[in-house]
């Protein structure tokens, strides 16, 4: 039964629960105690999540959620990113969220999805509200990144194989801890937090090409902010929620391993960040990556190509498998369509080029329509397999799946990125954001990083 596999004696003590000890790992999160190199990337995601968040600010689902939830500017508020007005701070939070993950072009960390999207919208509003120092918010957010990959850890593949996205349910948690860190929660009231967190936790993969994708990370923001401030007023939850019997775990999945969420690690889990220079779902780059390298070292023209075979493991067909997508968003969810993009020597680094133009742009039909999906790749990539007109066969194979460690060399791929996606919103000021964020630790407060990024 769930309730057994959940127990975990030889990790806890007799009286501290799993998500107990969970919650005093993470409640004790401090920059002094942490390598140099989880610093540097934190400030990497931040910076990141900040350019594509700004990237996808006129969004049609941006521009109805700003016309439902924040139609006039609230003084008393917290910024919403790059419309110059400020909402209610959880109203702030959703918007937030679901406009850093609108263009679906944000940071993956494989256990739990994207990490940095249901956490940076808690930290950013609630340090401009309380006036918290750069420190202060980059120790929220890296406990806040800690906890959510920890929980995907503990709940196994079966949670997103079963249709749950990670990165609406585990992101809650880990919006109520950044949320808990600056507000001060911690103890028996950070458990729970977490069960608040947990009984909110949600969202579909079904939804996956659509708007309530990106609806998801805003909400899980939301949800966790809302968990960590009833906490800190005395509210009360199930303080064991990731292993109590009808708990968090024994609900959503049939693969709990309490001892990976709670294992030893030489670094925090955010310096496993991986960052997305294609703007589509982070599982259509392997495929996009091999279908480059077979253009450019082939010299393959679309008219010569035959068939087309794309290798990926199972589970990617639950994700990104879109046919025959109509939409610029169900474009950034279809192998087929974006391995054609690739193929016809399309840049898919380019946001725009995700319109519901080129899904129906007939060249692209007819190269898309000649790929097949074959979903028996074993372990990381994929394999792309061209067959040409003139009889040939070539592949070549394509994996994301490791992290960059040059950080140097990631810093200056960042910050190209950053300043592509945000030439119209900042222009010459994406230099001094750029500046900021690379000194976060060091600054007083985030007031003038939240001007410049607020419009």
């Amino acid at each position: 039964m769930m309730a057994d596999t959940l127990t975990l004696d030889h990790l806890t003590t007799n009286t501290q629960t799993v998500t107990a000890a969970l919650a005093a790992r993470v409640s004790a999160t401090r920059l002094p105690d942490l390598p140099p190199q989880a610093l540097t990337v934190a400030k990497q995601c931040l910076l990141d999540w900040i350019g594509v968040a700004l990237a996808g600010r006129n969004e049609p689902l941006v521009r109805i959620l700003v016309d439902e939830l924040a139609p006039t500017d609230d003084p008393a508020g917290v910024a919403i990113l790059g419309h110059g007005r400020r909402a209610r701070l959880d109203d702030a939070v959703l918007i937030n969220g679901a406009m850093g993950h609108a263009l679906d072009f944000d940071d993956v960390i494989m256990p739990m999805g994207h990490p940095t999207v249901p956490v940076a919208p808690v930290v950013f509003a609630l340090a401009q509200q309380r006036g918290a120092s750069g420190a202060a918010a980059l120790e929220a957010f890296i406990a806040g990144v800690e906890t959510e990959c920890r929980i995907a850890r503990l709940l196994g593949p079966s949670h997103y194989a079963r249709g749950w996205h990670t990165t609406a349910t585990t992101g809650t948690f880990g919006a109520a801890t950044a949320a808990a860190h600056l507000l001060g929660v911690e103890g028996e009231a950070l458990t729970h937090a977490f069960g608040l967190a947990g009984t909110q936790a949600a969202g579909l993969k079904s939804c996956f090409g659509t708007m309530s994708k990106p609806l998801h990370p805003g909400k899980a923001a939301q949800n966790g902010l809302l968990a960590a401030r009833l906490a800190a007023r005395g509210f009360t939850s199930d303080t064991d929620v990731l292993e109590s019997q009808q708990g968090f775990a024994a609900t959503q999945t049939t693969t709990a391993d309490p001892a990976a969420g709670l294992e030893q690690r030489a670094n925090p889990w955010v310096v496993e960040a991986l960052f997305k220079y294609h703007a589509a779902c982070y599982l259509t780059h392997d495929s996009i990556e091999a279908a480059n390298q077979l253009r450019t070292d082939e010299r393959i023209a679309p008219e010569a190509i035959e068939t087309v075979s794309v290798r990926v493991p199972p589970g990617h067909l639950g994700v990104c498998n879109i046919q025959a997508p109509a939409t610029g968003l169900e474009c950034k969810f279809s192998l087929r369509m974006t391995t054609a993009l690739a193929l016809c020597g399309e840049d898919t680094f380019q946001e725009a080029l995700f319109s519901d133009a080129t899904a129906h742009r007939l060249d692209l039909v007819a190269l898309r329509d000649r790929v097949s999906i074959d979903p028996t790749q074993v372990g990381r990539g994929c394999v792309v397999t061209v067959r040409l007109k003139d009889g040939r066969t070539l592949s070549r194979t394509g994996d994301v799946s490791q992290p960059l460690r040059n950080l140097a060399l990631q810093q200056d791929k960042l910050e190209r990125k950053f300043r592509h996606l945000t030439a119209s919103a900042l222009g010459p000021r994406a230099d001094e954001v750029i500046g900021l964020c690379r000194e976060l630790e060091t600054l007083p407060d985030l007031g003038r990083l939240i001007t410049l990024i607020g419009g």
